[in-house]
């Protein structure tokens, strides 16, 4: 406790300013709880603002009366003069009044804070001024005191001679006896309490903070501990990382050497990427840099050393380039993920799996992991989509054994399930259910549930429709006599639609109207996607014929010909193979 302190519980360090590396002199305290000289304080905020705590940077909003309106640590000053008090209970310590006697001082004024000889403490007790101080014997300074039996008193601002003894509760304020007599009477608008009153309450409050402190501290040190055991594991994480990846790719080295020197090759392709895309980002900043730093220079040079002519002749346009360049946004963000193999397949099982052989792995993020729930149908092959991906949201590699999949049926029994990677991040998880009924499908990854597991599957009877696109009409979202489909590239479903002349396009998950285009010719029919995601429609009538549109719906190539006069439906060869129309056909020309 800091009644019990003694001088040897504190060192100078305790009592000396950060920025002066001198003692305290009118120590004041920012609300980050750092404690500096007045002095120095005002000095440091004429060299930044908004000022900044020296210690740790948090920016201070000092108050109307600036560094003087920061509030003194008293406590502080309580240990200086504890160390004042320890450090003149020794022979040769002068008097802090007369400055003369040879005696040295020998008793401590509680109220003035201040060192006297025998006699001006003698003479200190008789004015009527200080008569009523407190004056300390050399017995007790000598003796063993703890730090509160030297603490200053604390008198009023107004009433220089009356020390504080009041707490108004109303106003939050320190008072005297004298103020709740005139500034603070006790009513409805004050309410006067005793100090000692006040600061148990208060105490009792910082208590139990006190207690919330240290399960924090002790959470703080751990995360920095966790923080020195990864940079510990750094470079022999990457160690092994590399022993696996060579040792790995020796065992395969006949069938994967083409695979290694493909991934070798991303390595190297996404270093150059991201070393290029670095390269330009610091350049882009450096730009965004010299630009300011130009503008800073001229309109200095301007301001400080330029005629009243020359300002008036460039200031607008000085302020308007500077003001251009402050109201920029500029991303000063450079984003880069390591690198780092993972191993997929075990080498037993490396025959199915040739294709996706090694990757690079980022740190999965599962709250940002997806799943995508596919319409399922009792006795058909069913899906659900995995996406796992990083803390940027972007799909990322992780290790098929950190995925779990499992599904149960209304029973509760067991359904099983298979995991393939369709891509990097993009998971298939696939299933056969046997009954009808809800379902549950529980994904976790790194033993964490994914968002929205574990998910609801009611699984249809194939009889049932699954889905439906569409009701009757011509507006956005409608059909008329909707007879070609197909999936397109990004999973999306288009439909021709013979009564409105045109294909829709529509999302596959909620059947929301994605977007429309007009087809040339009259009466669409057939519909396909070819490798490049563009559609090939067919259409009958006088402008007959089979035609190409990109995937935003404009019309690239018209294909006709005289064997083909009624084109219905169409099929796209798989691999570049062409496209192949069918047409209706009389019983005679069968």
């Amino acid at each position: 406790m800091a009644s019990k302190m003694s001088r040897e519980d504190f060192d100078d360090q305790f009592l000396t300013c950060p920025v002066c590396m001198l003692h305290f002199r009118d120590p004041r305290i920012l609300p980050c709880l750092h404690t500096f000289c007045r002095e120095c304080l005002q000095e440091w905020e004429t060299k930044q603002q908004p000022l900044e705590c020296p210690t740790c940077r948090t920016q201070v909003s000092l108050p109307d009366q600036g560094v003087d309106g920061l509030r003194t640590n008293f406590y502080v000053n309580n240990l200086l003069d504890f160390a004042t008090v320890k450090k003149g209970a020794g022979p040769g310590v002068p008097c802090q009044v007369c400055e003369g006697n040879v005696e040295g001082s020998k008793s401590w004024c509680a109220d003035c804070a201040t060192l006297m000889c025998e006699s001006c403490a003698a003479v200190h007790r008789k004015l009527p001024s200080t008569k009523d101080h407190e004056v300390t014997t050399e017995e007790t300074l000598k003796a063993d005191r703890g730090v509160s039996k030297f603490q200053r008193k604390r008198h009023c601002h107004k009433h220089k001679n009356q020390e504080l003894v009041f707490y108004c509760e109303s106003c939050k304020d320190l008072i005297c006896t004298a103020c709740t007599v005139v500034d603070h009477r006790p009513g409805k608008d004050h309410n006067p309490v005793e100090i000692a009153t006040v600061a148990k309450n208060k105490k009792e409050t910082l208590h139990e903070l006190l207690r919330q402190i240290d399960p924090r501290l002790i959470e703080i040190q751990a995360s920095v501990e966790d923080a020195e055991k990864k940079m510990t594991n750094l470079i022999p994480s990457k160690e092994v990382a590399i022993n696996k990846t060579n040792t790995y790719f020796h065992q395969l080295i006949d069938l994967l050497q083409e695979r290694r020197k493909k991934i070798l090759s991303q390595i190297d392709e996404q270093c150059r990427a991201d070393g290029k895309a670095l390269q330009t980002k610091k350049e882009a900043i450096e730009f965004e840099l010299a630009g300011l730093t130009s503008a800073q220079t001229f309109c200095q040079q301007a301001v400080e050393h330029g005629s009243d002519v020359h300002v008036l002749e460039v200031g607008n346009q000085v302020q308007a380039r500077v003001e251009t360049l402050l109201a920029k946004e500029v991303d000063l963000e450079s984003n880069w993920s390591e690198f780092k193999f993972i191993e997929n397949t075990a080498v037993t099982d490396f025959a199915d799996e040739i294709g996706n052989l090694g990757g690079l792995q980022t740190d999965v993020d599962v709250s940002k992991c997806k799943v995508v729930v596919k319409p399922a149908v009792q006795g058909f092959q069913c899906v659900a989509i995995l996406t796992t991906m990083n803390r940027d949201g972007q799909a990322c590699v992780t290790n098929s054994k950190a995925i779990t999949a499992n599904m149960k049926d209304p029973s509760r029994a067991n359904v099983p399930t298979k995991l393939d990677m369709r891509s990097d991040g993009v998971w298939e998880i696939s299933y056969l259910p046997k009954v009808t009924g809800d379902h549950e499908l529980e994904v976790k990854v790194n033993s964490q549930h994914v968002s929205g597991s574990p998910f609801g599957v009611n699984v249809q009877n194939r009889e049932t429709p699954v889905f439906t696109i569409g009701r009757e009409g011509s507006g956005v979202g409608e059909l008329d006599t909707p007879v070609g489909v197909v999936v397109d590239r990004d999973g999306n479903i288009a439909v021709a639609e013979f009564g409105n002349n045109r294909v829709q396009i529509f999302d596959a998950n909620k059947g929301h109207s994605l977007n429309s285009f007009p087809v040339d010719g009259e009466h669409p029919c057939g519909i396909d996607v070819d490798s490049n995601g563009r559609f090939l429609v067919t259409s009958w009538g006088e402008n007959y014929g089979t035609r190409r549109y990109s995937q935003q719906g404009q019309l690239l190539d018209t294909f006709q010909s005289d064997s083909f006069q009624t084109p219905l439906g169409l099929k796209v060869l798989p691999h570049g193979g062409g496209g192949w129309p069918t047409e209706t056909m009389s019983p005679p020309a069968s």
